[in-house]
């Protein structure tokens, strides 16, 4: 490939992860692009998860082999069979030894540029003759410093096998890739914080109105039950007022805490906190029993935190005779007028729409009522999503 073409093909690879939304799609970016770039039959990428001392392969790209699938479930190797991930990275790129970032191995035995074990590269020689395959260049993706994980490209036997300038530009598409990698972290961690809630780390109310607006589309489309589960805390502006805002913050901390838990007992359950001292749960695709039961072990467990008086919890669920739901407002109001009637009659367990007299329910007549200026009913959040 000449200077034009190789250079074609890193301006494609950067553009192609500049564009990719997900990590996976960034791999994926960078797996293709690397192997179009190198001439590649076949390219992964891989990243080191120390914690597990492996490095597990996040994408194969091009002819996979029959043990090899596209985006596998868990492929991964022992960084202890492959040393140079942490070995020859640390000892000859980070510490300036000047050796070259990639290397080339093939099938019988050979590699250039790496002074790794000859059991290292022996396990790498016999991956390659098994899956057909005649020479391989690996370049470690370097992020922050630190070894990330490893690009690899391969040719099928028979063709051409890489020389060292290969490996001089593997390590330039390493580079780019690291590069992708880092922005698309960085662009995540954004998109994190846009949906985070900063003092609970719960999901905020931005991520509920996405959410839930799904949730309506798929019970719509696909009948799936959506139900929402609002609570207020009770006490807490005497926590603030007699304690501090200090005190106040950790009340709603603890409380996330207890919510999350919660939570976790609804599969895909988001838990999230709306504002102030209101929190919620969303589920979508579960019975509305169990939601309940989830609102109800809620209440139990805020009852039992050292400061506050426990919380106000209603539930709306689409699985309950509520009425038709054709917009994510219906149900946050519904919700919302359940949990007005928890809080007014203090009471320890939550209120489900729908379950006092069907239509009739007094909480359905609340959230259906037209607004009164001045009138008993609470002023329901206007910023609800339509």
């Amino acid at each position: 490939m000449g200077e034009d073409a190789r250079l074609r093909a890193v301006v494609e690879l950067a553009q192609a992860m500049a564009a990719a939304h997900t990590s996976l799609e960034v791999a994926y970016a960078a797996a293709a692009g690397a192997r179009e770039a190198m001439g590649g039959a076949f390219a992964a990428v891989s990243v080191w998860e120390r914690e597990h001392g492996r490095l597990r392969v996040l994408v194969n790209v091009g002819a996979l082999a029959d043990d090899e699938a596209e985006y596998p479930d868990d492929e991964s190797y022992p960084v202890h069979d492959f040393p140079e991930i942490t070995e020859f990275l640390h000892e000859r790129w980070a510490c300036g030894g000047g050796e070259p970032h990639a290397w080339v191995e093939t099938a019988d035995g050979t590699r250039v540029g790496a002074h790794i074990s000859a059991r290292a590269s022996g396990r790498r020689a016999e991956a390659l003759r098994r899956r057909g395959r005649g020479c391989c260049v690996v370049a470690p993706i370097v992020l922050h410093g630190r070894a990330w994980g490893e690009l690899y490209v391969a040719r099928e036997a028979g063709a051409p096998v890489f020389r060292r300038d290969d490996a001089d530009f593997a390590s330039v598409l390493a580079a780019i890739i690291a590069a992708g990698i880092a922005q698309n972290e960085r662009l995540e961690e954004v998109r994190q914080l846009a949906f985070t809630d900063p003092l609970t780390g719960l999901a905020n109310r931005r991520a509920v109105d996405a959410r839930l607006d799904e949730a309506i589309e798929l019970h719509r489309t696909e009948d799936a039950v959506v139900s929402l589960a609002v609570c207020d805390i009770n006490g807490l502006k005497r926590v603030n007022d007699e304690h501090g805002h200090t005190a106040g913050d950790r009340l709603l901390e603890r409380f996330g805490s207890v919510l999350s838990l919660c939570g976790a007992m609804l599969p895909g359950a988001l838990a999230a906190r709306l504002g102030g001292d209101e929190f919620c749960l969303l589920a979508v695709g579960l019975p509305a029993d169990e939601v309940v039961r989830a609102a109800d072990e809620l209440c139990r467990r805020a009852g039992e935190l050292e400061l506050g008086e426990g919380v106000a919890c209603g539930v709306a669920s689409t699985g309950d005779p509520i009425g038709p739901v054709r917009s994510a407002r219906r149900l946050f109001r519904l919700a919302d007028a359940a949990q007005y009637r928890a809080k007014a009659a203090r009471a320890e367990k939550p209120v489900v729409a729908g379950r006092d007299g069907g239509p009739e329910d007094p909480v359905i007549r609340l959230a259906d009522a037209p607004a009164r200026p001045g009138g008993e009913r609470r002023r329901f959040r206007g910023s609800a999503p339509h």
